[in-house]
């Protein structure tokens, strides 16, 4: 995996803190962790097909989510702030039976209150599988958790 030396003792608490995670159940690996750019796979199987054999949508935007929130979570002071998802779409352009599709996430608009995140979808051999934008609210921390 490629980390940004300065995030590493970041990415390493994300990434202790990830078992019981939608992503863990999805099979999502994380490729890249850094702060222009944030890369994760994920297997195209039963836990992600609908029931006609195709990736589900659904998978596809929670891999797109999950890439644009990390992405967030990254370049944001994490003892003041969290991101959350504000609003996401997704395009579907290409049906995937099998094999693996690889996501990510680029900032568009990194602001003090809200970032927005283009995300890329290719199969393995690149082809695109599926576009996002993901929009993420940058809030406060509770005072106390």
């Amino acid at each position: 995996m490629k980390v940004a030396a300065e995030l590493k003792a970041k990415v390493d608490w994300v990434l202790s803190h990830s078992d019981q995670t939608l992503a863990k159940v999805l099979g999502i690996e994380y490729l890249t962790l850094e702060k222009d750019c944030v890369q994760a796979s994920m297997p195209v199987d039963g836990r992600t097909k609908q029931p006609f054999g195709l990736l589900h949508g659904g998978a596809s935007v929670a891999l797109a989510e999950s890439v644009a929130s990390i992405g967030g979570w990254l370049n944001v002071d994490e003892s003041k702030y969290a991101v959350v998802g504000l609003e996401i779409n997704a395009n579907h352009l290409r049906a995937m039976r099998e094999g693996k599709v690889v996501a990510t996430a680029t900032p568009i608009h990194r602001g003090a209150k809200t970032q927005v995140w283009d995300i890329r979808i290719n199969s393995e051999t690149g082809k695109a599988v599926c576009v996002s934008r993901c929009t993420l609210a940058v809030i406060d921390l509770p005072k106390k958790l």
